[in-house]
């Protein structure tokens, strides 16, 4: 008979011989799922018996981790900004850097109940634009993407956070075709230079959408089309936060002043110590 706490110390034997880098949590949270039950029964209850079906599917999640499939992919979910995000393969995986952007942009808009218009460019999940929302029940948003299969995405996670009836997304390059005035312009967009993608960790090469990965020759490509175009679609004084990429901050500074912005201060470091969240604001 399969047990539960058998089947975790399975998976957690042919992790540590494979030298994952977390194994124990790696087991515990593909057992979880695979058998519908809390992460804690696995020290509540370890005798307790797993039905042949649970099992193989526990085995089968342990198979794509070992293949190098990263465990909120095979989850199908991750958690950021204490709300649960669904995942596909058009999506990256909101990580805990990018929750500096979303305290950034917070900070920026202080109002709770303020009608604000946001703009969430590069959308993926949704999860920036929908984290806002959940903290400013008042504003309302629109989130762009390239990718149609992210957006339906985008608009389910809307709805399992509440925010659907304020969330709007659509399909497009940016902001083409975009019209009308935003408080705030928000993007984490692609800002790896295409050299730079081969030699990225696999689980970041192997499942993470290249177009959501690849900033161009040197990375800031989409820095530039966002930065020249944002002055036209944001109010006077409206703002515009960017997510950073490794030693990005002087780069894209440079861009946004050039494209008329006022750079409120240096970037917003993540948990890590990296600059992170730089923001500037329209004059006027």
């Amino acid at each position: 008979m399969t047990t539960l706490g058998g089947l975790y110390r399975e998976l957690l034997a042919a992790f540590r011989i494979a030298d994952l880098p977390t194994p124990e949590l790696d087991a515990r949270w593909l057992v979880a799922e695979a058998t519908s039950l809390r992460p804690t029964a696995i020290t509540l209850s370890p005798d307790s018996p797993v039905t042949a079906e649970a099992a193989a599917k526990t085995r089968s999640f342990a198979a794509r981790r070992l293949g190098g499939e990263p465990v909120d992919r095979i989850l199908g979910h991750r958690a950021f900004w204490s709300l649960e995000f669904r995942l596909g393969p058009a999506t990256l995986s909101p990580r805990p850097d990018t929750e500096t952007i979303v305290e950034t942009c917070l900070a920026l808009l202080p109002e709770r109940d303020a009608a604000y218009r946001l703009l969430d460019l590069g959308t993926g999940t949704g999860a920036i634009l929908i984290a806002l929302l959940h903290e400013r029940p008042g504003a309302s948003g629109i989130g762009i993407d390239q990718a149609a299969d992210a957006l339906s995405l985008a608009a389910l996670n809307a709805a399992d956070n509440g925010v659907a009836g304020r969330a709007h997304f659509q399909l497009g390059d940016w902001m083409e075709g975009l019209e009308g005035e935003f408080d705030l312009i928000v993007s984490n967009p692609p800002y790896i230079p295409s050299a730079d993608i081969a030699g990225l960790e696999r689980e970041v090469r192997e499942h993470d959408p290249v177009l959501a990965l690849d900033g161009g020759t040197d990375g800031l490509d989409a820095y530039r089309a966002i930065a020249s175009g944002a002055p036209r679609l944001l109010r006077p004084g409206g703002l515009l936060v960017f997510e950073l990429g490794i030693g990005q901050e002087e780069a894209v500074a440079e861009l946004m002043r050039h494209a008329g912005f006022e750079m409120l201060g240096p970037a917003r470091q993540d948990l890590g110590g990296i600059p992170r969240a730089l923001a500037g604001k329209r004059p006027g």
